[in-house]
């Protein structure tokens, strides 16, 4: 207990407990992690002329992001939703490759609402799923992806935002979103922690089998050093380093 100056305590006196305190007391964390069972991801307004807006993160690799976003569906056989908005302006279309990975997705054109859960076509196709943990992506991530992951957090579903797929004007702007978000209770994850979320074991399947290739394509960092544990286990020759 700490004194302050001037003030005296007499024998008897009773100190009460710290209402602030009491009310600051942290409840138990319970990590919810992305079940593939359980997950439906969206794709929201990745289009080629929002992605211009995207200046937060370099242009190649977040466009290798969005693509990467939308072939974790396909490899993890997740129900996936399309949606535009107003992609007859200057918005313009979803990129090909995207329809062409999901063609049988549903593709929800919105002519007029921001906020992508205003839609009623759009609702109703993610409620049609019957999952409860959504994955999503969108530009700008301000807008786009935090006014959807705000409702989507409110009618009930747990919500995971894919930091590298979502993009927006710089980095203020971005980190201001994702502390909104953050703050409602979205987890923001990285392509490569929502992918490893889903895959959970590299001897799983889909796993090491379906995942390298995966990351050689949209994670090279990745994908280059499992090339070079190959080529050291082919035809490698030892350094003569000892560690120490």
């Amino acid at each position: 207990m700490s004194f302050k100056a001037g003030v005296r305590f007499v024998r008897g006196d009773s100190v009460r407990p710290c209402r602030l305190c009491k009310s600051s007391t942290v409840s138990a964390f319970k990590y919810e992690r992305i079940d593939k069972n359980n997950s439906v991801l969206l794709v929201v307004d990745h289009q080629e002329g929002l992605f211009q807006l995207g200046r937060d993160q370099h242009p190649v690799a977040f466009k290798s992001s969005i693509l990467a976003h939308a072939a974790l569906a396909k490899i993890f056989n997740l129900p996936t939703i399309l949606t535009s908005s107003a992609e007859t302006g200057p918005n313009g279309p979803l990129p090909q490759e995207i329809i062409a990975i999901h063609p049988d997705a549903p593709f929800i054109k919105r002519n007029g609402e921001v906020n992508a859960w205003d839609n009623p076509d759009f609702k109703a196709a993610v409620k049609a799923t019957g999952k409860k943990q959504v994955i999503l992506a969108g530009i700008t991530t301000d807008v786009c992806t935090a006014f959807l992951a705000l409702s989507l957090v409110e009618e009930g579903y747990t919500v995971f935002a894919n930091s590298d797929a979502s993009g927006t004007f710089d980095v203020k702007t971005a980190n201001e979103a994702n502390d909104h978000m953050r703050a409602a209770g979205v987890q923001i994850l990285s392509m490569f922690a929502v992918a490893l979320e889903l895959m959970r074991d590299w001897r799983s399947t889909p796993g090491a089998t379906e995942m390298l290739p995966f990351f050689d394509t949209y994670l090279p960092e990745y994908g280059f050093l499992a090339r070079a544990h190959d080529a050291a286990v082919d035809n490698g020759t030892l350094s003569g380093l000892v560690a120490p």
